[in-house]
Order: C-alpha cells, then sequence, then structure tokens
C-alpha cells in the first residue's frame, strides 16, 4: 500500500469518527446555513431525524471498516464507495441550501480521497 493511500484511508476514516462522534454538537464554519450542530445542518437540508441517523449510521461504520480495512483490504473500497456517495449527497445539500462554496470544502475533499480509495 503506498503512503498517499494509506494517510487517505486513515484521514478519511478519522475525519468522518471526528465530525461524528466528537464534534456532531460543535459549531463549525463548515456546517450548512449557519447551523450550530450536526443535527441542525440535517434540518436545514429539509432532512428528517430519521434521515440523521441512518447517514450517521453509514458513516460511522464506513469509518470503520476504512481502519478494519488495513487487517482485511477488500473493506476499503466498498466503505470508500459508501462515503464517495454520502459525500456527494452532502454536496448536494450545500447546493440546494445555496451555501458559499466554501463549506462544500471538507466535503469535496473527502469526495476525492474517498473516490482514490476506491479506484486504488
Amino acid at each position: 500500500m503506498d503512503t498517499i493511500t494509506t494517510a487517505f484511508q486513515i484521514i478519511v476514516s478519522l475525519g468522518i469518527i471526528n465530525v461524528w462522534l466528537f464534534r456532531a454538537k460543535k459549531f463549525t464554519a463548515y456546517r450548512g446555513h449557519e447551523s450550530k450542530t450536526l443535527q441542525e445542518e440535517f434540518t436545514a437540508y429539509g432532512l428528517s431525524s430519521r434521515v440523521f441517523y441512518i447517514v450517521g449510521f453509514l458513516k460511522i461504520t464506513s469509518a470503520v471498516a476504512l481502519l478494519l480495512g488495513f487487517l482485511i483490504p477488500m473493506l476499503v473500497p466498498i466503505a470508500a464507495t459508501i462515503v464517495a456517495l454520502l459525500m456527494v449527497g452532502a454536496l448536494a445539500m450545500h447546493f440546494k441550501i445555496k451555501d458559499a462554496a466554501s463549506k462544500s470544502l471538507p466535503a469535496s475533499l473527502m469526495l476525492a480521497m474517498s473516490l482514490w480509495l476506491v479506484l486504488a
């Protein structure tokens, strides 16, 4: 495994874990529509709490699978594909509510790194 692929696997997995488990109730400049928490952001997008929990489950599960991918490599492209699809959705939501392009930067970077992992 090359250094870039390893770095992206770690960055994507730990980035998701950080956002969903440690920063979910904290403000960041990247939250959609001036939302203060992750759940408020989903509400701003017009998404239900059910969608919030489904997306959270998929993201955390994928992040764990990316970490397990160091032991079970076949998990990496599956998990990275799920993350990539979720990032496309995140970008669509930012576009839907007409957020500034800068708010889409994290999702764009996560999408690029996930696509790298899918194709690696």
